[in-house]
């Protein structure tokens, strides 16, 4: 029995998230296990980083799993790309450590989320960006983004989960808004997340772009969190991407 790390990219839109789900619905980790259980003639059970909701992409999923084998990690990646839809692919494979775990001993994840800042959204780009029709004011969303960095009680900016977790409290390492053309770009790394935590985060930014909030805001509801409410809004998952682990 041996351990193995893949890092996968996928397109989230025909998926209904990562996590396998009740019967009937396709998710990106039933799709890959079932692909593994082809490959190694055995149940093969995927341990992720983190889920990811439905419609939303991963560029830089980690995940890993135990199989009998002695096929070497490139042609597992071979053969899971031989096999898997052409909407999700296995960039590496590697042997680790039977002690790795994908989700507990990640240090560290980057999202970005990409906006669409025109009054028109292209059909070919709605499935990857959120839509921001209204001109933005990019330097007070830079400003409300810097807001972010620290450890901070995030229960103003996460979703009920319908699960329990210990604390809201998470720390951010970088937290930026960048303008390149008519995209949009924010980019959010932090040593975990809560469920919604960066769409929320995205879709306060968005209010504060548009000037229906000031940038300071961000500091009050950090500061002062009160539960969640309509003033803080989930931007859609189409824009969201899991771009990469950081594991040291």
């Amino acid at each position: 029995m041996q351990r193995f790390k893949l890092t996968i990219a996928y397109d989230g839109t025909a998926y209904n998230g990562w996590q396998v789900q009740a019967a009937g619905l396709t998710t990106v980790q039933g799709v890959c296990e079932e692909t593994l259980a082809a490959i190694f003639g055995h149940p093969v059970n995927l341990h992720a980083s983190g889920r990811t909701d439905q419609g939303v992409h991963a560029k830089g999923q980690v995940a890993h799993f135990d199989a009998e084998t002695r096929m070497k990690p490139v042609n597992i990646l071979n053969a899971c790309n031989a096999r898997l839809p052409k909407d999700i692919r296995v960039l590496r494979a590697v042997r680790c450590a039977k002690k790795f775990h994908a989700r507990f001993d990640a240090k560290s994840k980057e999202y970005r989320y990409f906006f669409w800042n025109d009054a028109l959204m292209p059909p070919e780009k709605r499935l990857y960006h959120g839509h921001a029709p209204q001109p933005l004011d990019l330097a007070a969303m830079q400003t409300a983004a810097a807001h972010f960095v620290g450890e901070h009680d995030f229960a103003a900016f996460t979703a009920n989960a319908q699960r329990e977790v210990k604390t809201t409290v998470r720390t951010i390492f970088s937290c930026t808004v960048a303008k390149r053309g008519k995209v949009v770009t924010l980019r959010v790394r932090g040593n975990g997340f809560l469920y919604k935590q960066v769409r929320s985060i995205a879709g306060f930014l968005l209010r504060v772009g548009e000037g229906a909030e000031l940038p300071d805001a961000v500091l009050e509801l950090l500061n002062e969190p009160p539960p969640r409410t309509a003033r803080v809004p989930s931007a859609r998952p189409q824009g969201l991407f899991l771009w990469r682990v950081w594991y040291k």
